[in-house]
């Protein structure tokens, strides 16, 4: 590698200069320097957490959840994007919180102030919305996006400790967080300043869902892969139809029932009325507990439970699996206005990645 003089007198001068407080920031601590109550200090930290999201609970009641409610509509009645945006810490905390938006039907993304300076302003409309976070209200780096925000008059939501800062002054509206103690012992990381930013992102988050009427349906489109779209598969998309499904007519003799179930795999059979509307179902249980010389020749009426558990079609196959978990059924009929038109087997949702 090719090096100019100029940076090795200057390597050199660092190396031979530096401060042994600066080198110690290098040194691996050794194991086994302290001994401390590793567990209690954790617990330590998620207390300081716990308080400071009570203290946040507590202020909805006053300026604060006046605040939080105005900020919902602003963003509900934005006609653009939403832009959020931070710096350090802030910054991760408003990148998570842009995502979250997005998910959730908010459009919504994140932009740098730094690089905001820098031409990425001009990714920012009239019709959008800014969410600022900053702990302080005087990271520098927000000063031409918020100068930039009252110039073209775009909303700016505040979110910071301090009112009285330039953010907190400067800000249409502003939610202004409690003053916290950070659970690091020198009170310098942010830790309980950034859990209740990311816990007030999510509650804004989780309001816009209730407000929008936002349904599993439309998340879906939105999470098309992962574990997120298992679980917001439908009982339609799993369930079997037409010639699978095992019914028989209200009227038989179980030695014609016990046929139709043995040409299956569900352990089940369904019995439908004269108009086709399930009358109840059949199962490997029911057919224990009537065991006898008789059974043959006994109508499926006398055996069958009436009124069996069903689900519709449009169900979440996440709720369908809950159902037979509750009631500890293998398999379920699928009905629409009473009519089957599907089965669901536990497998096959268990195959799905329904867990």
């Amino acid at each position: 590698m090719v090096e100019t003089a100029g940076f090795s007198a200057a390597r050199r001068i660092a190396a031979d200069d530096s401060d042994p407080a600066d080198r110690a920031v290098f040194d691996a601590p050794k194991a086994g320097a302290r001994q401390a109550d590793i567990r209690g200090l954790g617990r330590r930290s998620l207390e300081f957490g716990i308080t400071a999201l009570q203290e946040v609970i507590g202020s909805m009641e006053g300026a604060f959840g006046d605040a939080f409610e105005r900020a919902v509509h602003q963003i509900l009645d934005t006609r653009g994007r939403v832009i959020v945006c931070g710096i350090g810490k802030s910054g991760h905390v408003g990148r998570k919180l842009a995502a979250t938006l997005a998910s959730t039907g908010t459009h919504a993304f994140f932009v740098h102030p730094t690089e905001a300076s820098h031409g990425d302003l001009g990714m920012i409309a009239p019709d959008d919305a800014i969410i600022a976070l900053s702990w302080s209200g005087e990271t520098a780096e927000l000063g031409d996006l918020v100068s930039f925000s009252r110039r073209f008059s775009i909303p700016l939501i505040a979110i910071t400790s301090n009112p009285g800062s330039t953010l907190g002054r400067a800000a249409d509206i502003l939610l202004a967080l409690p003053k916290v103690r950070e659970s690091c012992p020198h009170e310098l990381a942010p830790t309980t300043s950034t859990l209740i930013q990311l816990a007030l992102g999510d509650a804004l988050a989780v309001a816009l869902v209730e407000q929008r009427g936002f349904t599993p349906a439309r998340f879906k489109t939105l999470h098309p892969g992962g574990t997120l779209a298992a679980r917001l598969k439908t009982v339609r998309q799993l369930m079997h139809t037409g010639d699978e499904i095992p019914l028989v007519r209200d009227g038989l003799v179980m030695s014609r029932v016990l046929i139709e179930i043995s040409a299956r795999r569900y352990g089940c059979v369904g019995v439908v009325d004269g108009d086709g509307r399930m009358a109840g179902i059949v199962t490997d249980g029911d057919l224990r507990r009537h065991m006898g010389p008789a059974i043959l020749d006994t109508p499926v009426r006398s055996v069958m439970t009436a009124d069996p558990v069903v689900v519709e079609p449009d169900l979440l196959a996440s709720a369908a699996l809950e159902l037979m978990n509750r009631k500890r059924i293998t398999a379920i009929f699928v009905v629409v206005e009473g009519r089957p038109v599907g089965i669901l087997h536990v497998h096959d949702l268990l195959r799905a990645g329904i867990v």
